[in-house]
């Protein structure tokens, strides 16, 4: 199916990065929140359970891309950041998948992306919120 297609594509255009679909948003959840985020907004952000956000934080941890720190405002809580290493990664990968992504779409005209955009929002109306 076109789904797994692009699933297996993607993956393995994150497999050099040593990143999961999961890891990347992470990354990008990140490199949006310069001031970090708590686990739980990075859960609920990425549409995943705290479970599976904390395994994804010690990944992304061991391998020095996030850092945890005692948030500045309650300091019982933890604030997720990006490291130095995580937004070097961050910015590379990023780059890459947005050509990635436009390479995807390139043999469509204009007013074809637009009619497929416009055709995937009506899809996605239907979906449960």
């Amino acid at each position: 199916s076109l789904t797994a297609a692009i699933d297996r594509d993607c993956a393995a255009q994150l497999a050099p990065y040593g990143l999961s679909e999961g890891r990347f948003i992470v990354l990008f959840l990140l490199d949006n929140a310069p001031d970090g985020l708590a686990p739980a907004a990075l859960a609920e952000q990425a549409g995943v359970t705290r479970a599976t956000i904390t395994g994804l934080l010690d990944g992304l941890e061991r391998d020095a891309l996030i850092a945890r720190h005692a948030d500045p405002v309650d300091r019982r809580a933890l604030c997720i950041r990006l490291t130095d290493k995580g937004k070097e990664i961050a910015a590379q990968v990023f780059m890459q998948h947005s050509t990635w992504i436009a390479n995807l779409y390139a043999n469509l005209s204009a007013s074809e992306r637009e009619q497929l955009s416009t055709l995937l929002n009506k899809v996605a109306h239907n979906l449960p919120a």
